[in-house]
């Protein structure tokens, strides 16, 4: 690791903070930058969930209006989080490198047309909160544990869909989602990258810049999620995501 990918690393992660508040699609930011260093794909991906666990560092602190008052509420979602990272990162572990590597091009493609088609965070939050009752909903917990297990296989667009999710089953506004979201995906990948550290080898040459630009981005991203014109980005992201899979594809398959 020189000094060059170094910093490409920390820009990297500074865009995959904010891809992964504004879009939820930090992977497909961070994880082709950790391949271009050279990383095997199965290795790429473990040092990427160590990395991003700054972006939920950042992304938390950065939200602390959103989650006042919140924790009895939060506490069964980050447990079915906690027990859902847990069941991906030892999927990833138990299956071969082989076929990680060929499954990788659908998951980033089906994670890029979910953003396209996703209809915007907004209408979710408005649809959410008309249907909304005064308890959560029984299937909120478990839909997290669900998409924990993707998000500790692999990830991208786990954030998508946990926003989704708490948009629709809790009837809370964009900001307020968006930070459960940002605590449950947290603690999926936590989990999932102490099994990593202890189990699997992390290339900390690029694990360390990378997370630092993380939490930079982590830190910056609900301020844009508060601000910024969200479908836009989030397009741009989707598409550039689309042409990550093509390429990944080309490489698995051929």
């Amino acid at each position: 690791m020189n000094v060059v990918e170094a910093l490409l690393l920390v820009l990297a992660g500074v865009g995959a903070g904010l891809a992964g508040s504004v879009a939820g699609l930090a992977s497909l930011v961070s994880y082709p930058a950790l391949l271009a260093t050279g990383l095997p794909p199965v290795t790429a991906n473990v040092t990427n969930t160590v990395a991003l666990v700054l972006t939920s560092v950042g992304s938390i602190s950065a939200s602390r209006p959103e989650l006042t008052g919140q924790g009895r509420r939060l506490l069964p979602l980050v447990g079915a989080a906690v027990l859902g990272g847990s069941a991906g990162a030892a999927l990833l572990l138990l299956t071969p490198a082989e076929a990680f590597e060929r499954v990788v091009p659908v998951l980033i493609g089906g994670a890029a047309l979910a953003i396209l088609l996703q209809r915007p965070p907004r209408e979710l939050a408005e649809e959410g909160a008309r249907a909304h009752r005064r308890r959560d909903p029984w299937w909120l917990v478990a839909g997290t544990a669900v998409v924990a297990v993707y998000g500790g296989y692999f990830g991208a667009a786990a954030g998508v869909l946990l926003l989704a999710l708490f948009l629709l089953g809790t009837g809370e506004p964009l900001p307020r989602g968006n930070a459960f979201k940002n605590v449950t995906l947290g603690a999926a990948n936590a989990v999932a990258a102490v099994g990593f550290v202890v189990l699997s080898p992390v290339a900390w040459g690029a694990a360390l810049p990378l997370a630092l630009g993380c939490l930079v981005g982590g830190r910056l991203g609900p301020r844009v999620v508060r601000h910024a014109p969200q479908q836009a980005l989030r397009r741009g992201i989707a598409l550039a995501g689309l042409g990550l899979a093509v390429v990944l594809a080309l490489d698995a398959y051929r």
